[in-house]
């Protein structure tokens, strides 16, 4: 039985990493599964929608890390899981599940995944998608604006408060753990290609 691989990737808020999960998965198709760090946000089902939206969601406290780390150890034993399914919009989880079934490659993607050492420890190869903070914020602007329905003043006021701060505290400290540093995000060619091929390799060799 082959193994699986477990890839992360990380990097600040809007630096690009989905980008690159999907150019990888776009490269193996079905051989590849994608997970993210934002699908395991834990619920707050008991707060009215306008105290939800004030939480602090740039904080390892955010997340039901111990649920996305069994999900992973199911995966890598070739069992499918049923993956919680996050709402942007109301701020809090979803009562449906999709299921992931078992696959060759399996991209595990968020911005605070290097931060726990149980986690990172799950991950055969490490990548962070570096990209300029003033780009990142502005492709958050118009993510957020257009695709979550956020004002202007929200996404900024919660840049200003949690996700900078944030990021400098639990994002680009563990950059120095990963394998692989990816500048420019989605738009390095040559670096997700060196990726790509590594990924080949391991494959081949299993």
């Amino acid at each position: 039985m082959k193994s699986v691989i477990v890839i992360g990737v990380s990097g600040g808020s809007a630096s690009g990493k989905t980008t690159v999960a999907n150019r990888i998965k776009e490269e193996f198709k079905d051989s590849v599964e994608l997970l993210s760090h934002d699908f395991y946000y834990i619920p707050h089902d008991d707060l009215p929608l306008e105290d939800r939206a004030k939480l602090n969601y740039d904080h390892p406290n955010a997340f039901d890390t111990v649920r996305m780390m069994n999900d992973i150890r199911q995966l890598k034993l070739f069992q499918p899981i049923d993956r919680p399914v996050y709402s942007y919009k109301e701020h809090t989880r979803l009562a449906e599940t999709v299921r992931i079934n078992p696959a060759k490659v399996i991209i595990v993607e968020g911005f605070m995944i290097f931060e726990n050492a149980e986690l990172r420890d799950l991950l055969d190869i490490k990548v962070f998608v570096d990209t300029d903070a003033d780009e990142r914020l502005m492709r958050r602007i118009v993510r957020d604006v257009n695709e979550r329905g956020r004002s202007l003043e929200s996404v900024i006021s919660q840049y200003i408060n949690t996700v900078k701060p944030m990021h400098e505290l639990f994002v680009e400290p563990y950059k120095k753990y990963s394998d692989i540093i990816v500048p420019r995000g989605g738009k390095n060619d040559v670096a997700i290609d060196m990726l790509i091929h590594r990924i080949k390799a391991i494959l081949a060799e299993d």
